[in-house]
C-alpha cells in the first residue's frame, strides 16, 4: 500500500479537461490506440475500463509506453460506456491532461485483511504529498476501484473514512460481464490481488459528484430474520425462505425470479435519511437471496418501484447542471441498470441520454458514494471547464 507519485509537468498545454477514447476489445494495440485516441499528453492519470474480452497481459505491458509519464489505473467491467453510450467488447479511456490535474494513488491487496492504521497513515501520506505539490489546483477528490466480487466494499469504505476526511469520494466495483469469478483492478502495470486502487485526485477545473437512481420506495416492507452477512445472502425473510417470500410479496412464482426481476423491483434500506437499493445478485439454491451489499439480520428492506429509467435520467441530469454543460461525466452505472434498460427495450434511448450528457465509465458491480457502498445507481462526477467558476 505504497503512494505512487506524478510531478506536475512544467510548461503543460491549455487543454485541461478530460478526453476519451475507446478500441475493440481485440483491437492489435489497444494502447495505442487508445493513446491516438485520446491525443498528445502528457497525462497526469489515464483510467481504463476494460473487457472481460481483452488480453490483459498485453494491454498493462504496453500502458506506460503509450502513456509516458501518466499513471495509470483500470478495471474489468460488466460492460463498457463509451462516447455512443452502452457497448460491450470495448477498451474505454479517459485521460486528465497534467495541466488540469495532479493525482496521488493508493495501491491496497487482499482485502480480507485490512490493516486500518497502516491504511489510514499511508492514505494521509498520500493527501499530503498531493498537497504541497498541487496548491495551485484547488478541488479534491478521491475516486475508487475496486474488486467487485470481494464483498469487502463497505469495510474498505469504513476504513478509509477516517483518512479522507472531507474529501468527497466515488467509485465503482469491477465486474466480470456477469460471471462473478474474476473481477480485475489494475494500477501501473499490475493486478492486484483482491484488491483496490484509490486515486487522491486535485483539479484546476471545479467538478460536481452525484448519485441518483430511478426508484422509489413502495409502501411493501419486509424484515430480515436470517442472514449470513458475510457471503451478503439473506436466508430468511418475514421467518420465510427469503426468495419465496420475496416472489409472494411480488405476486409471482419463484420460478420467475429473474436479473430482470431483481432489476426491476428491486429492494431498498434507508440509510442517512434517504432510501438506497441493496440488488439482488441471485437466488440461492436454497432459496436465499445473494445481495451486491452488506445486509444483517432485523434490516428492514422496502421493494422499490421503478421509474421510467429515460425520462427519470433526462430530467435528473438536465435540472442537475442546467445550462453548465460539463466538460465530461465520469459515471459507474450498476449492472442492473443496463438489464433493466435492455429488458424494457429502452437501451438505446438510455445510450442516447448518456452520450448526449458525455458520460464515460462502465457497468458495475457496486458503486460508491461518500462513506457508502450503493447499488443500482448511476454515480459519477462531473467535469467543468478551468474557466467555469463554478
Amino acid at each position: 500500500m505504497t503512494p505512487d507519485r506524478l510531478e506536475i509537468a512544467e510548461g503543460a498545454g491549455a487543454d485541461m479537461t478530460p478526453r476519451s477514447a475507446s478500441v475493440a476489445a481485440d483491437h492489435p494495440d489497444p494502447a495505442a490506440g487508445l493513446a491516438r485516441g485520446l491525443g498528445p499528453g502528457p497525462f497526469a492519470l489515464v483510467i481504463l475500463f476494460v473487457s472481460i474480452e481483452a488480453q490483459l497481459d498485453p494491454l498493462l505491458k504496453t500502458s506506460a509506453a503509450s502513456f509516458p509519464g501518466a499513471q495509470i489505473i483500470g478495471c474489468t467491467t460488466a460492460g463498457e460506456i463509451t462516447e455512443t453510450g452502452y457497448q460491450t467488447g470495448q477498451i474505454v479511456a479517459m485521460g486528465f491532461p497534467a495541466a488540469g490535474f495532479a493525482v496521488e494513488l493508493l495501491m491496497i491487496e487482499h482485502l480480507d485483511r485490512l490493516e486500518t492504521r497502516d491504511l489510514v497513515s499511508q492514505l494521509l501520506a498520500a493527501r499530503q504529498a498531493l498537497g504541497r505539490r498541487a496548491e495551485a489546483f484547488p478541488h479534491e477528490l478521491a475516486i475508487m476501484l475496486v474488486d467487485g466480487i470481494s464483498g469487502r466494499e463497505e469495510a474498505l469504505i469504513a476504513a478509509l473514512a477516517a483518512g479522507l476526511g472531507q474529501v468527497p469520494m466515488i467509485g465503482g466495483s469491477a465486474g466480470d460481464a456477469g460471471f462473478f469469478r474474476d473481477a480485475r483492478v489494475l494500477a501501473n502495470g499490475r493486478r492486484l490481488d483482491s484488491g483496490a486502487v484509490l486515486c487522491l485526485m486535485r483539479s484546476k477545473g471545479a467538478f460536481r459528484h452525484f448519485s441518483l437512481d430511478a426508484t422509489r420506495p413502495s409502501s411493501a416492507r419486509m424484515i430480515v430474520t436470517g442472514a449470513d452477512p458475510i457471503n451478503r445472502v439473506v436466508t430468511r425473510i418475514n421467518d420465510e425462505p427469503a426468495a419465496l417470500e420475496y416472489a409472494r410479496l411480488l405476486n409471482i412464482p419463484p420460478e420467475a425470479l429473474s436479473p430482470f426481476i431483481f432489476a426491476t423491483q428491486p429492494v431498498m434500506v434507508r440509510a442517512g435519511g434517504r432510501y438506497h437499493v441493496r440488488a439482488i445478485r441471485r437466488a440461492t439454491a436454497d432459496h436465499g437471496l445473494a445481495f451486491y451489499g452488506a445486509i444483517a439480520e432485523g434490516m428492514v428492506l422496502t421493494i422499490a418501484e421503478p421509474e421510467d429509467m429515460t425520462e427519470h435520467l433526462t430530467r435528473t441530469l438536465a435540472g442537475m447542471f442546467g445550462t453548465r454543460k460539463p466538460e465530461m461525466i465520469l459515471g459507474f452505472d450498476c449492472i442492473f441498470r443496463r438489464i433493466d434498460a435492455e429488458g424494457r427495450q429502452k437501451l438505446g434511448e438510455v445510450s442516447r441520454v448518456l452520450s448526449a450528457n458525455r458520460v464515460i465509465g462502465f457497468s458495475t458491480y457496486g458503486e460508491q458514494f461518500g462513506g457508502l457502498h450503493v447499488n443500482q445507481t448511476l454515480t459519477g462526477v462531473a467535469f467543468f471547464s478551468a474557466d467555469d467558476p463554478a
